[in-house]
């Protein structure tokens, strides 16, 4: 069982920086792949970045350059440092955590989300 409660999010102008905390309680947080969502108003829920346990790191195209996805295995704790904000950033950020237990079944666990808001 894992917990995950993200922070951070905000109301920020275009160009701004925010960065986004997950901190997951549980066990064996360092073998989940984490991963940050976002989900505007009337649109699907994307993914926006991931990392896994070992450490690699992928982006949607929309980010970028802009976003940079980190964890911290010692405080159970994964980060999304959002620089030169957009307003088409704007949506709820959830944090994700996921492990596969084996083909076919994976643990799979959200947190609560977090709004990000771009606007001048």
């Amino acid at each position: 069982q894992v917990q995950l409660v993200e922070s951070g999010g905000g109301l920020v102008q275009p160009g701004g920086s925010l960065r986004l905390s997950c901190a997951a309680s549980g066990t064996t947080f360092s073998s989940y792949a984490m991963g940050w969502y976002r989900q505007a108003p009337g649109k699907q829920r994307e993914l926006v970045a991931s990392i896994t346990s070992g450490g690699s790191t992928n982006y949607a195209d929309s980010v970028k350059g802009r976003f940079t996805i980190s964890r911290d295995n010692a405080k159970n704790t994964v980060y999304l440092q959002m620089n030169s904000l957009k307003p088409e950033d704007t949506a709820v950020y959830y944090c994700n955590a996921r492990r596969v237990v084996f083909a076919g079944k994976n643990d799979d666990y959200w947190g609560q989300g977090t709004q990000v808001a771009v606007s001048s």
